[in-house]
């Protein structure tokens, strides 16, 4: 089975305690074996994405949306330099979306969305997204629940004219426990280098882990339609993360049908051509 199909959320009520963050579905073996095979995977990644960015350079329209979603430490940083590290950066677009500026503000919740998705041909990589608009805006009660409320359907619609429009929406919640994060975070705390990583919000966050999971099932309940599904990929083991998540993409460009284009020229004549010149 596909790993992309082993880790889709199941459709019905979403309670994510019952998904065991240490897990490990559809790999068997352990940090070594899965560090041996990323070349290969990367091998594959690397080529279909080229594919992808060929055809979008020769008219193309079709692109994918990487969403990465998941409390601190969950490892969304770590996905980019690790899985989306192994496909050429002229391909790839990634944004971050923290606290919006004065200026997004002004506009619609989705406004600052749009400004970042992927051109043709490109994956683009969201650290997180719109998502933060129903999941953090609700913890912290910055907004009244009927709005937050109306833009599950709102974000539906998105990623529906999305999806219609050539993009493929891949999304994935990474899963940790909190003993992982504890230990994640002291890890920052007990090395300078790292300091600049941790934040005392961090702990904030900690403290309200209930909310915010009850605010990311209920997120992942409302918006994992079947054209944009939501992928729970259990990320207690940094290794097993990348691994799937790898997979994941290299199955969903897989579906894409992509191909090596067809010359608009002959490539006979221009071979002949060369070898005539000095």
């Amino acid at each position: 089975m596909r790993v992309s199909d082993l880790l889709r959320l199941p459709a019905g009520p979403v309670d994510l305690h019952r998904f065991d963050p240490a897990a490990t579905p559809g790999f068997k073996g352990g940090k070594q074996r899965a560090r041996k095979a990323v070349p290969e995977l990367g091998d594959r990644l690397a080529t279909l994405q080229e594919q992808l960015y060929a055809e979008g350079r020769l008219g193309g329209r079709r692109s994918v949306l990487l969403v990465l979603q998941g409390l601190d430490t969950s490892g969304k940083g770590g996905t980019v330099r690790h899985v989306v590290g192994l496909v050429n950066p002229a391909g790839v677009h990634v944004a971050s979306f923290g606290v919006p500026t004065p200026e997004e503000r002004e506009h619609d919740f989705l406004w600052r969305i749009r400004r970042e998705l992927p051109r043709p041909g490109r994956i683009g990589v969201f650290d997180r997204s719109h998502y933060e608009d129903v999941v953090t805006v609700r913890v912290l009660d910055l907004i009244d629940e009927r709005t937050w409320r109306h833009r599950y359907d709102a974000i539906n619609l998105f990623e529906e004219r999305l999806v219609a429009d050539g993009t493929r929406v891949v999304k994935c919640f990474l899963h940790i426990s909190p003993d992982t994060q504890r230990k994640r975070l002291l890890a920052r705390l007990d090395d300078p280098t790292k300091h600049w990583k941790f934040s005392p919000h961090d702990l904030d966050t900690r403290e309200r882990w209930d909310e915010y999971f009850t605010a990311y099932a209920d997120a992942l309940e409302r918006c994992s339609p079947d054209e944009a599904p939501w992928h729970v990929v259990p990320s207690d083991h940094k290794w097993y993360r990348n691994w799937a998540i790898t997979n994941i993409l290299i199955e969903q460009l897989e579906t894409m049908g992509l191909h090596w284009p067809e010359p608009d020229f002959d490539v006979e004549e221009q071979r002949a051509r060369l070898l005539g010149m000095p």
